[in-house]
């Protein structure tokens, strides 16, 4: 397959430490809380959480990240971005034939930060707590009261003038680009129990793409996984213009060109119906996985290479936010999280910083 560029699984797969961030929901359905409420302040209990919210740098943190990256900023030859950018495809087959599912936590923290994933989920009902003896109740359904994007199980079927496609009978559609081996599409599909939903999924690498399709859980009536490299202006996704509720790119824009992700962006936008929402979660400027990049891995401003020959760029909002709104696109949330993670067995700490988006199609 032609493939100019790389749109594949998330890059949080490359950073060990990332993984904390996926938080599994308790065995009795409470969820996670959402970022930005756990703050420290008192120093001395650095080491009783894994991780702490809205963690300010000094003056001299930034001014040291800054010089970093200046640092090591000096591109590499032309000719051997070219390289990378033709052998992406083979780069990330090769990820995925070495580490398979082995190396993915499923992501359900997405259900606390981006409830629309889960727009008819049931109340679920707890069991009895030890010390209370009280029944709680969690809905994953709510957004903000000013949310219009239809989440109802008995809204009538799309009309689609193409005729058939897969899911052309459901009534809520959600795209996951950048499916991996499937650790956000399986959540989705345990969590929400709509019987309208239908879930679709895909890859560059034709690789994550197999490891989908043969997983136990991978229902065909509720999923449709295909390879598709999203950075390639002529590839058609099997899905019409107009046609999806929820499109998910997690840890995923920064995989592409940054030539190339206007144009994705606007692409995606296209897809969504009236009302419908774009969810981002992404890496921010200065986070750790850029401070630690060594001089001969840059590509060009704040994109490098990894070792392995995959690529990542580091975002600021401003950024993120001109792309989508040149695609025609309206903020929902557009939000940095400054992240203090932490290693309790090593105590290590790690400053950590992502960019999470909602942006909504008019």
């Amino acid at each position: 397959m032609a493939a100019p560029c790389a749109v594949s699984v998330s890059d949080e797969a490359h950073d060990s430490e990332t993984l904390q961030n996926t938080v599994e929901l308790p065995a009795h359905g409470c969820k996670r809380p959402q970022f930005g409420t756990r703050y420290l302040k008192d120093p001395n209990q650095v080491f009783q959480h894994n991780a702490w919210d809205n963690v300010e740098w000094t003056e001299e943190q930034e001014l040291a990240a800054r010089q970093k990256v200046l640092e090591n900023s000096q591109p590499l030859p032309l000719e051997k971005q070219e390289e990378y950018d033709c052998r992406a495809n083979d780069y990330w087959n090769d990820f995925y034939k070495i580490h398979e599912n082995r190396f993915f936590k499923d992501r359900h923290w997405l259900f606390t930060e981006f409830p629309e994933l889960a727009p008819n989920c049931r109340q679920q009902q707890s069991p009895q707590s030890e010390s209370t003896g009280k029944i709680t109740t969690v809905s994953l359904a709510s957004e903000s009261p000013s949310s219009n994007v239809t989440t109802s199980p008995s809204a009538a079927a799309l009309s689609v003038p193409n005729g058939d496609f897969p899911g052309s009978s459901s009534t809520y559609r959600i795209l996951e680009v950048g499916c991996g081996v499937g650790n956000t599409v399986f959540p989705i599909l345990k969590t929400n129990n709509d019987p309208g939903l239908f879930v679709y999924c895909c890859d560059f690498s034709n690789t994550a793409v197999e490891l989908v399709k043969t997983n136990a859980e991978y229902d065909p009536d509720r999923c449709f996984a295909f390879i598709h490299d999203l950075s390639e202006e002529t590839a058609s996704f099997p899905i019409p213009e107009g046609s999806l509720d929820v499109i998910v790119l997690i840890f995923v824009l920064s995989a592409i060109h940054p030539n190339k992700m206007q144009a994705s962006i606007r692409k995606l936008a296209e897809l969504l119906k009236p009302g419908g929402v774009l969810l981002l979660r992404d890496y921010g400027r200065y986070d750790m996985a850029q401070l630690r990049f060594k001089k001969g891995r840059c590509l060009s401003d704040n994109f490098y290479v990894r070792g392995d020959g995959t690529r990542v760029f580091f975002f600021t909002q401003d950024e993120l936010h001109h792309m989508f709104t040149e695609a025609g696109l309206d903020k929902v949330q557009n939000l940095v999280d400054r992240r203090l993670q932490v290693n309790r067995g090593k105590q290590l700490t790690m400053y950590r910083v992502w960019i999470q988006c909602k942006y909504r199609k008019p």
